[in-house]
């Protein structure tokens, strides 16, 4: 097949969807199809190179950085009309995607639609808290609006489905968590070499017990409720044994680090920032515990990567989670910041023996977001697609 995968964000930048549309891309490829990418670029002109086409976009700042592009290009077009494709998947809402299901009406093929991000969770970029009720509304109409754009529907997780039908989406959707290679995250003897000095690289002694935050530290990932929950903690039991680690960047640090300050706490607490993707692998391998308090979720890929690498995590609670991670068993879930002072208590003060069988349950519990699964899952909605157009 040619397939034209229509996203906003793409690598190099770190997130989800980014993260999600870079496994697809190279699964297609791996799989002897002619798989395209289309997304944003700094440039001011129109490229197209090892299969990617980038547009120019304007970016937005208090958006993590994110593009946003017109949503028609001629230049653009013209390649795409050339590529003799048979669908489009469309990633994201915005320029990008929304040429893709203009492409799509153009050259008279189906377009397959992910719902990824569940924007009513970020409106107060947008709305400052003022309006808000009228602007969840809105975003309700243009998902649905889009959703119904579109030939095929991909939801990544019952969480995303259960939104799709609450907001009126009569048509069927098709659940397919987006499947990763775990490879590159085991703990294994060739993996360790490559981190062995990462410790001292960044100011961490052996002995510290590496407590991870990784991903866009922004507003809707809720790391503040890290922050005072681990002030709780420390005030509670007088540990001296942990260093908190936040790895990744966005809108939220400024504001996390004044928050660690105002908490006395800065010395407890290390920002990385933002660092190259094919490095992530490298923070969860030093680490002894993943942490997150996010419950905008759409499916939790951060998680998973923990879980391949052998680290526990412990998360907030969130109904998307369910199926995910299983409590006492492949992880644990706290509820809110003085429950989590008293979990990572617990978890940190478990045996090796304990924390062995929770890492080995929970790498056993990701067999089923593998890539093979997802690629298969992934032709299937491809097919139903195109049988629709014939």
């Amino acid at each position: 097949m040619n397939i034209a995968i229509f996203s906003d964000t793409f690598l190099p930048e770190i997130n989800g969807v980014a993260t999600s549309v870079n496994s697809l891309f190279l699964l297609l490829r791996k799989n002897g199809h002619n798989a395209y990418v289309v997304t944003t670029s700094k440039d001011k002109n129109v490229t197209f190179k090892d299969n990617v086409l980038r547009i120019p976009g304007l970016e937005l700042k208090k958006l993590y950085g994110y593009r946003a592009s017109f949503f028609y290009n001629k230049e653009a077009f013209k390649i795409l009309k050339g590529l003799n494709l048979d669908l489009v998947h469309i990633n994201t809402e915005f320029g990008i995607s929304q040429f893709g299901f203009i492409v799509a009406s153009k050259l008279r093929i189906p377009s397959v639609y992910t719902y990824h991000t569940m924007y009513e969770d970020y409106t107060y970029y947008a709305t400052k808290g003022y309006f808000d009720r009228f602007s969840k509304w809105a975003i309700r109409e243009f998902d649905k609006t889009c959703m119904n754009r579109a030939t095929e529907i991909i939801s990544p997780s019952n969480k995303t489905l259960t939104y799709i039908k609450s907001i009126g989406v009569e048509k069927y959707v098709n659940v397919v968590p987006t499947g990763f290679e775990f490879k590159r995250f085991l703990k294994n003897e060739e993996n360790l070499k490559k981190v062995s000095d990462l410790r001292e690289k960044i100011g961490i002694s052996q002995d510290k017990k590496v407590l991870l935050c990784l991903g866009r530290i922004a507003k809707e990932k809720s790391f503040d409720v890290i922050l005072k929950g681990y002030k709780n903690y420390l005030d509670e039991y007088e540990d001296q044994n942990t260093i908190l680690l936040f790895v990744g960047d966005g809108p939220e640090r400024g504001e996390l680090e004044n928050l660690a300050s105002s908490l006395g706490i800065s010395k407890k607490v290390k920002f990385i920032g933002k660092v190259l993707n094919e490095d992530v692998y490298k923070y969860y391998l030093i680490s002894d515990l993943f942490l997150n308090a996010s419950i905008s979720e759409t499916q939790g890929l951060t998680f998973m990567e923990a879980m391949a690498s052998s680290v526990p995590v412990l998360c907030r609670f969130d109904n998307n989670l369910v199926g995910v991670i299983n409590n006492n068993k492949t992880g644990f879930f706290f509820i809110d910041e003085q429950d989590f002072s008293e979990k990572l208590y617990f978890v940190l003060n478990l045996s090796k023996e304990k924390l062995d069988v929770i890492c080995e349950n929970a790498l056993k519990s990701i067999d089923c977001f593998d890539e093979k699964s997802f690629y298969l899952n992934v032709i299937e909605v491809y097919k139903r697609a195109i049988r629709r157009y014939w």
